[in-house]
């Protein structure tokens, strides 16, 4: 009980990378998310926030 949770961190590079890789190469989000062991739903909010 009490434990803190703990966030991964990402750089905008490192977030503008990854939303880059889906229109590029073709993948879905889903996909995307999962190859590189991120929630879908983290990756579509930066999408949306790029505005990509």
């Amino acid at each position: 009980m009490g434990q803190k949770r703990t966030y991964k961190q990402y750089s905008k590079e490192y977030k503008e990378e990854v939303v880059a890789l889906v229109p590029e190469q073709g993948y879905l989000v889903p996909e995307t998310a999962k190859s590189l062991g991120i929630a879908s739903n983290i990756l579509s909010r930066w999408k949306s926030k790029t505005g990509s």
